[in-house]
């Protein structure tokens, strides 16, 4: 059972928060935090909600959220605004008297439970029986804990989208061949763009329990978990088309989570720092359209005025499960962390952390 299934008995948010004029919530957290002081440390992810990110004390990407919750020593409760895997790697980085909390359990990754481990350990023992023992595990840090440690015992690392060409590379130096969890396109964009052919990668099937892939296996080199993110999945040649031919001056950005096509039809792509950072210093007049999450992108609209900033996709909604962290369950946590209340908790078992971290920790000796 994964976390989303669990959250079926939990308690509802109270009443009386829906019924809170938004002023009021507001003005209530800032008085938890203040008095909470540094005790109390709140990350907010970029793709949260702005009136969740108006709280936060950081904001940034996953592994880099966790790494300032581990660097803040003085941060008794670290509230994590984003979703259920970087809260893991935030309670797998932080110390014993720390308390990571997540808002609401709801907050998952649908790419990250697309992948549990049941479904790893069974295609590892299949693979391995075909393959032998010329595969190495990569994960990308949008992954379960239960999967980073899996990568950690059979001496494999994580990955972000940020460094996945040098841990690919790494990973090549290793073994023969490599395993790719959860994100398809991740791993397919950043093989490619190593010299990789298509055919030479091919699919794990965790539903189907099978390898996609027609031809000579032993010229595969590259095997990627069919898994996908539901944001950027919805981005399409066609759109980009669209804007090619009504706004040829747009610069099309996107994400490396999106698919191969996409990211090949695209101007530029890269991770979400390499799209921020590239529209922070583009020329005032300038127009941009971003295929990555909508809350971003509306954010960057509003932080860099003097550029036209649209989403790539204009009927995109936000991502679901981030979204599920909002003022409301923000205040109802707090106050019930002021109760006394660990509200709720995210801890990761001993033995799962040390694995886990032993992945995290291969991949940060090589940057």
């Amino acid at each position: 059972m994964n976390f989303l299934e669990k959250v079926a008995t939990l308690d509802r948010l109270p009443e009386h928060y829906r019924e809170m004029s938004t002023d009021e919530k507001r003005a209530r957290i800032y008085a938890i935090k203040e008095r909470l002081g540094r005790r109390l440390f709140i990350p907010g992810h970029h793709y949260q909600r702005d009136e969740v990110i108006e709280f936060a004390d950081a904001t940034g990407d996953s592994l880099q959220l966790a790494q300032l919750s581990e660097e803040n020593k003085d941060a008794e409760f670290i509230v994590f605004c984003g979703v259920h895997f970087m809260a893991e790697t935030a309670d797998m980085l932080t110390t014993e008297k720390q308390h990571v909390i997540l808002s609401d359990l709801r907050a998952g990754c649908s790419m990250a439970d697309m992948a549990d481990i049941d479904q790893t350990e069974y295609a590892w023992t299949k693979l391995s029986e075909l393959f032998g023992d010329t595969i190495l595990p990569l994960t990308y840090v949008n992954s379960t804990a239960a999967i980073k440690a899996f990568c950690g015992r059979y001496g494999g690392a994580t990955v972000t989208s940020s460094n996945a060409k040098k841990m690919v590379q790494w990973a090549f130096t290793q073994k023969q061949r490599l395993l790719f969890l959860p994100d398809q396109h991740l791993g397919r964009n950043t093989a490619f763009d190593l010299g990789i052919e298509l055919d030479e990668m091919a699919v794990w099937d965790p539903i189907g329990r099978q390898l996609e892939f027609s031809g000579d296996v032993d010229r595969v080199k590259v095997i990627l978990w069919k898994g996908h993110c539901s944001v950027h999945e919805k981005f399409t040649v066609g759109q980009i088309e669209t804007f090619r031919k009504e706004a040829p001056e747009t610069t099309i950005i996107v994400h490396p989570e999106c698919p191969h096509e996409v990211v090949q039809a695209a101007d530029l792509n890269g991770s979400t720092h390499f799209i921020i950072e590239t529209i922070r210093n583009a020329k005032p007049g300038t127009s941009w359209a971003v295929g990555t999450e909508m809350n971003l992108v509306n954010r960057l609209g509003s932080q860099f005025p003097d550029k036209e900033i649209v989403s790539l996709n204009p009927t995109m909604c936000p991502c679901l499960t981030m979204n599920r962290i909002d003022l409301d369950h923000l205040l109802w946590s707090l106050e019930e962390l002021e109760n006394g209340v660990l509200h709720y908790p995210i801890t990761v078992d001993q033995k799962t952390s040390l694995e886990a971290r032993l992945a995290l920790k291969r991949m940060l000796e090589r940057k």
